[in-house]
C-alpha cells in the first residue's frame, strides 16, 4: 500500500534488528525483483534490465562504477540499488496538470521525499506565477521564453546560476556549460562541489590531475587495496565484485571506516553459484573502525611507520629510485612527520591501537601494488584536502603511481558526474579550455571564476542571484543547512528545473518556478536527425555511449539536449555563433564539436560507437606529472583533530541501503537492521550509558556551531550501534538541515557531512 502524502514516520516507527554480516545474495535479487515490478510492469522491467549496462543499451542512471569489457559482462551486469534506480525512473504512473491542480504547492511542500518520488513521471511543462499556489499547465515556447526573457532582464549574467546532477550525459553537459559562457558566466555550480571537490583540490595539487588513475584491470591484479570512508554494498555494489575478483588473485583488502558495513564483511555474489547457495567471498582482511576526522592521523602514522622501517632495513620499505626520479619535496615532508606525529595524538583522533596500524604497515610492507580507494567519508571532512594529500604522500612512498596494479581511485557517487567535469561543468575551468571554447565558437568566454555551490547558496540569500536552473539533480535536498538553503532559492525571480520526476525542489520556489520534463535514460531520444545516443564518463575515465529502448513517458518530453539548445537560441539570439538548432537535431554535431575542444575526444564519434567505448589519457600513467615541477608532489600537512565538548558528539550523515542520493526507496536499511523509519541515530552504546539515554529513547538532534547557532531535527529513535566512541550517524537528507553552510572542508569548500558537532535534547512527551 502507498503511503499518505504527508507520511514521515518518525523515530517511533522504527523497528531494529541485528544488523547483517554480508550483502547481495538472492535477498538482493528479490528485493530489486519486488520493487522493480511495483513501479512497472513485467515487460518494461525486463527490458530495463536486459538494457542495463550493456553495449547497445543505457547505462545505469546511478553510481559511476565502470563496466566490465564487453566480452565480460553478465546478461545481468547492474546491482539491486541500480535495477531499483532504473525501474524507479521507468516507472508506469504518470504526473499530469490534473495531479497539480488537485494538490496546492504548499500541501506538496509537506510531502515526504518519498512519497513525491512516488507520484511517478513527469509529463508536461508546468509554471507556478507570482502569487500562485499552484503550478499550472504552459506550452513549450511560452515556457522557454518566460526562461529567456528572465536571463535577458538581468543586469549582469553572474545573477543566474546553471546547475548540474551528475545524471546529465555529456552533451547536455557541453551544451549547458557552452550556453553560460556564451551568455556570460561562469556560475556552474555543481554536484562535485557536494562530492568530490576534495578529491580533485587534493590531486590537482599533488599529481596534477583531477580524477584517478586505475583500471578495472588494475583493481583486479593488486595486491593491496584500501577502501577508505566508504560503503560500496549500497552505494556502488558492482565494486564488490570487482574486489572478489582481486580476493580470488590473491589480493588483500583492508577498510578503514567509522561503521562496519555488511558489503565489507563478506559478499554473497547473485551471478554465481557460490554467492547463492553457498557462503559467498570474505571482502576485508582487516577492519579499522576510525574516529571521524582520523585519517589524516592513521596515514600520517603509517607513513612515519614506513620512514622508519626504511631507515632500520634500507631499501626494503620506500621505493627509493621512484621517489628520487619521479617526486619533489620528499625530504621536507619525512622532516615534518618527524617532527609532527605525536602517537598518542595519533591514538587519540583514530580510536585505534598502535598494533592495529603497525598490522597495517606490515601488510603495506609485503605488497608490491597498492591502490587507495575513497569516497565521502573522506571528502566531506574539513580537513579532506590534506588528508588525500596524505594519502598520496602514502603511495608515492611505496612508488603505487602509474604503474599496473597501482593508484589512486575516488569512486564517483553518481551516473557521469566526472563525465560533467570533464565537458566543462565547473565554476573555474582552466584557461587552456576557455581558450578552446573561443577558438572554436568565435567568442570570448568570462574568465573570472563563477560560484560553486555553496557560494550560489549564499549570493542567492543575498539577493545578488535572480535566476535558478537545475539540469537534472535535487538541489533543496542535497544541500547543506536546508532551511537557509529553501530560503535563499524563493528569494530567486525564477526558478527551473529539468527534471524527470517531482520532487522537494519543485516545491521550493521562486518568485516564479518551472517545471521542465525530460526524457530519462531508459528513453528512446528521436530528433529531426533520426534516434539519438547520448555519451557518458565512469569513474575511471572510460566514455560510452547510453541509447534507452522504451517509449518516453509522454509525447510532451523534450530531450535535455533539445530543452537547453532551445532556451540558448531564444535568449541569444544570433550573438554567437553556435549552431543551436543543429545540436538538437543531431547530437553527433555536439560531438564533432567536443572533439575539437576537449583533449582526449579526437574522433569521438567514430570510437565512442565501438564496444565499450574508450579510456581517456591520463598523463600520471605515462609518468608524467602536470605539476608546476613536473613532477608529484610530496606535502605536509598539519593535523588537527575534530573533538566535541563533553556530552556531546560528532555526527556523520549517510545513505540507508535502500536508498540513491536524495531519494528513498523504502523507509528500511535492512543490512544496518533499521526497519519502518529513516529517522534514526546510530550512537555507540558507552556514549548512551554517559549521555543518560536508554535504546529506543526518542530525541531532538542539535548541531552546534562556533557562532552559537544552532539547528534542529526533530524526533530521532536512539538505537545503539557499532560506531566509533563519541561518534554517531544519521540519514541524508533528513539531517542535512544540521550541516551549517559555512561549515565547509578547507580550500575545497565542500560540506562537511562527516563531522558536525550535536547534542541530544530528550522528546518532550505528548500532553
Amino acid at each position: 500500500m502507498r503511503e499518505s502524502s504527508t507520511a514521515d514516520p518518525g523515530g517511533e516507527h522504527a523497528r531494529v534488528t541485528p544488523p547483517k554480516t554480508w550483502a547481495a545474495g538472492v535477498p538482493a535479487v528479490a528485493e530489486a525483483v519486488r520493487y522493480s515490478l511495483a513501479e512497472t510492469s513485467p515487460r518494461r522491467a525486463g527490458r530495463t534490465l536486459l538494457d542495463l549496462n550493456q553495449t547497445k543499451g543505457f547505462d545505469c542512471p546511478g553510481c559511476a562504477w565502470p563496466d566490465p569489457e564487453p566480452g565480460e559482462r553478465h546478461i545481468n551486469e547492474y546491482c539491486e540499488n541500480g535495477a531499483k534506480h532504473t525501474n524507479d525512473e521507468a516507472a508506469s504512473r504518470r504526473i499530469t496538470p490534473e495531479f497539480f491542480a488537485r494538490h496546492s504547492v504548499s500541501e506538496l511542500a509537506r510531502a515526504s521525499d518519498r512519497w513525491l518520488n512516488q507520484q511517478g513521471r513527469l509529463t508536461h511543462p508546468m509554471v507556478k506565477r507570482p502569487g500562485s499556489d499552484h503550478y499550472e499547465p504552459i506550452n513549450w515556447h511560452d515556457a522557454l521564453g518566460l526562461l529567456a526573457e528572465e536571463l535577458r532582464a538581468l543586469d549582469t549574467p553572474d545573477e543566474a546560476v546553471f546547475y548540474t546532477s551528475g545524471r546529465a550525459g555529456n552533451e547536455p553537459a557541453f551544451v549547458l556549460q557552452l550556453f553560460a559562457r556564451a551568455l556570460g558566466t561562469n556560475n556552474l555550480p555543481d554536484c562535485s562541489n557536494l562530492c568530490h571537490e576534495s578529491s580533485g583540490t587534493a590531486l590537482h595539487q599533488t599529481l596534477g590531475i583531477g580524477k584517478g588513475d586505475v583500471s578495472l584491470p588494475d583493481l583486479h591484479h593488486a595486491d593491496l587495496v584500501l577502501t577508505l570512508g566508504q560503503n560500496p554494498g549500497s552505494n556502488h555494489p558492482r565494486m564488490l565484485s570487482a574486489l572478489e575478483v582481486t580476493k580470488r588473485r590473491g589480493g588483500k583488502i583492508v577498510a578503514v571506516n567509522p561503521l562496519p558495513e555488511a558489503g565489507l564483511m563478506r559478499f554473497k555474489n547473485p551471478q554465481k553459484p557460490s554467492g547463492v547457495v553457498g557462503r559467498g567471498t570474505n571482502i576485508a582482511d582487516q577492519f579499522l573502525q576510525i574516529r571521524l576526522g582520523g585519517d589524516l592521523a592513521l596515514f600520517q602514522a603509517l607513513n612515519l611507520l614506513l620512514l622508519e622501517a626504511e631507515e632500520a632495513a634500507p631499501g626494503t620499505a620506500l621505493d627509493r629510485a621512484f621517489i628520487e626520479e619521479h617526486t619533489d619535496g620528499f625530504e621536507k615532508f619525512a622532516d615534518h612527520l618527524r617532527r609532527t606525529v605525536s602517537w598518542p595524538e595519533v591514538l587519540a583522533a583514530t580510536g585505534l591501537d598502535r598494533a592495529r596500524i603497525e598490522e597495517l604497515r606490515d601488510r603495506v610492507l609485503t605488497s608490491e601494488r597498492i591502490i587507495v580507494c575513497w569516497a565521502m567519508g573522506l571528502t566531506q571532512q574539513k580537513h579532506a584536502v590534506p588528508t588525500i594529500r596524505e594519502v598520496v604522500n602514502f603511495l608515492l612512498l611505496r612508488g603505487s603511481i602509474g604503474k599496473p596494479g597501482t593508484g589512486v581511485c575516488p569512486v564517483r557517487g553518481h551516473s557521469n558526474v566526472q563525465g560533467d567535469r570533464t565537458m566543462g561543468i565547473w565554476e573555474q575551468m582552466p584557461q587552456d579550455f576557455l581558450d578552446a571554447l573561443e577558438r572554436e565558437f568565435a567568442f570570448k568566454p568570462p574568465t573570472e571564476h563563477g560560484l560553486d555551490t555553496v557560494n550560489a547558496i549564499r549570493a542567492m540569500a543575498q539577493g545578488r542571484v535572480k535566476v535558478f536552473l537545475g539540469l537534472a539533480g535535487n538541489f533543496v535536498r542535497a544541500t547543506p543547512d536546508s532551511e537557509f538553503t529553501a530560503d535563499a532559492m524563493r528569494r530567486c525571480r525564477l526558478t527551473a528545473h529539468i527534471s524527470t520526476k517531482l520532487n522537494r525542489s519543485h516545491t521550493v520556489c521562486g518568485d516564479t518556478a518551472l517545471i521542465l520534463p525530460t526524457l530519462g535514460r531508459t528513453e528512446r531520444d528521436c530528433q529531426s536527425g533520426g534516434e539519438q545516443f547520448l555519451t557518458v564518463e565512469d569513474s575511471m575515465s572510460q566514455v560510452h555511449a547510453s541509447a534507452g529502448h522504451l517509449e518516453p513517458a509522454s509525447k510532451h518530453l523534450l530531450s535535455e539536449v533539445a530543452i537547453l539548445s532551445r532556451l540558448a537560441r531564444r535568449t541569444l539570439g544570433d550573438q554567437v555563433a553556435v549552431p543551436w538548432e543543429e545540436f538538437e537535431a543531431d547530437y553527433g554535431h555536439i560531438r564533432e564539436r567536443i572533439a575539437r575542444v576537449v583533449p582526449g575526444f579526437h574522433n569521438f564519434n567514430s570510437r565512442v560507437t565501438k564496444p565499450g567505448g574508450f579510456g581517456l589519457p591520463n598523463p600520471v600513467n605515462d609518468g608524467v606529472f602536470p605539476t608546476p615541477s613536473g613532477k608529484a608532489q610530496f606535502t605536509c600537512n598539519d593535523f588537527e583533530g575534530l573533538t566535541a565538548p563533553e556530552g556531546h558528539l560528532l555526527l556523520q550523515t549517510l545513505r540507508s541501503h535502500d536508498q540513491w542520493n536524495t531519494v528513498p526507496y523504502t523507509m528500511n536499511d535492512r543490512y544496518r537492521g533499521i526497519h519502518g523509519s529513516r529517522r534514526v541515530l546510530l550512537v555507540n552504546p558507552a556514549d548512551l550509558r554517559t549521555l543518560g539515554f536508554d535504546d529506543g529513547d526518542r530525541v531532538d538532534v542539535i548541531s552546534v556551531w562556533r557562532d552559537g547557532t544552532e539547528r534542529r531535527a526533530e524526533d530521532f529513535r536512539l538505537v545503539p550501534y557499532s560506531t566509533p566512541v563519541g561518534c554517531a550517524a544519521a540519514y541524508y537528507p533528513e539531517t542535512n538541515v544540521l550541516v551549517p553552510l559555512d561549515s565547509v572542508a578547507d580550500q575545497s569548500n565542500t560540506p562537511t557531512s562527516k563531522g558536525i558537532v550535536i547534542r541530544l535534547e530528550p522528546r518532550a512527551e505528548a500532553p
